[in-house]
């Protein structure tokens, strides 16, 4: 085996990448893999160094220290034609259509797919006439897909692709990408909505200030955190005497101040509540739900997505 062996599963590997600014650090030695064929969800809160770790990935940026991989190799000039981006903002030629548009970025490349399967992939039949100054943000964003799989990529970027569409369009693009994946391609993702990375992604890294906090599946990391149903309270409806009390009880998993409330991960909802009605609490302002990434997100971080 070679200094550059990788497993065949694996397409890019980032070995202790780490990226600083005169003092700064804003990637901090992370490590980690990803998989063919997978979707691999980036998330974390502004400033934790998601876009500096995907720019240096797509080779746009020149790391401080550490390496990137792929197909076993260092990245070099044909990395480019092998990869798909959709950046979070992308000025396009005016006063020309979306099939002018498809066609002049195509002769970019030195090979490319059919434009009848791209069309067909991205729904683009219904908007080739129109002019890019008339898309709307869904029809903008599918046109943008189209673009960055052009090359036919075995891996596409996508860094926030969703940011201000409406809910229908933001799912009519998550199945675009389900295509393209159901195709075998691997897809990096950052996003803000958590309802997207769990729909969307196979394994999800969490970030903040420069370092991987947690990666795995989003279904292993609920599992790994919660234990059962979270009841948030306000937090001046529990003493600190009832507090104490109630992480006493079997029932009780944890006990945490999270902002403005109590939340409470909690084995046995029924004797929770029960608890609470022995106790005399007001029950007001009290909320259930079943964990998701966004409730992990804020105790492994401390912040809203959006904060």
């Amino acid at each position: 085996m070679g200094p550059y062996f990788i497993a065949m599963s694996e397409i890019m590997q980032v070995q202790n990448l780490t990226k600083k600014y005169g003092q700064f650090t804003a990637v901090d030695g992370i490590n980690f893999d990803l998989e063919a064929g997978q979707c691999f969800g980036l998330l974390g809160p502004n400033g934790a160094g998601k876009t500096t770790t995907i720019e240096m990935m797509e080779g746009i940026l020149t790391p401080t220290s550490g390496q990137i991989l792929f197909k076993g190799k260092p990245l070099d000039r044909t990395f480019k034609e092998k990869v798909g981006i959709q950046f979070q903002s992308t000025a396009l030629p005016e006063f020309i259509t979306v099939k002018e548009t498809l066609q002049l970025f195509a002769s970019f490349y030195s090979r490319t797919r059919p434009m009848d399967e791209i069309i067909e992939l991205c729904s683009l039949s219904d908007i080739l006439i129109k002019d890019n100054q008339k898309l709307s943000g869904g029809q903008r964003q599918r046109m943008l897909l189209g673009l960055a799989i052009l090359p036919h990529p075995e891996l596409i970027f996508l860094d926030e692709p969703t940011t201000g569409l409406d809910p229908q369009a933001r799912r009519n693009f998550w199945e675009l990408v389900r295509r393209i994946q159901g195709e075998g391609t691997t897809i990096v993702l950052t996003t803000h909505y958590m309802d997207e990375a769990q729909s969307l992604c196979d394994r999800i890294a969490i970030m903040d200030k420069g370092k991987i906090l947690e990666m795995d599946t989003p279904a292993r990391l609920l599992n790994q955190h919660f234990q059962g149903a979270l009841i948030r309270m306000p937090l001046k409806a529990l003493s600190q005497d009832q507090i104490k009390g109630l992480e006493t009880q079997k029932t009780t998993a944890s006990v945490n101040p999270i902002q403005d409330w109590w939340e409470i991960d909690t084995l046995s909802l029924d004797a929770t509540l029960a608890h609470f009605m022995t106790l005399g609490l007001s029950l007001e302002g009290l909320s259930i739900h079943k964990p998701n990434l966004e409730d992990l997100f804020i105790k492994l971080t401390g912040n809203r997505l959006r904060g």
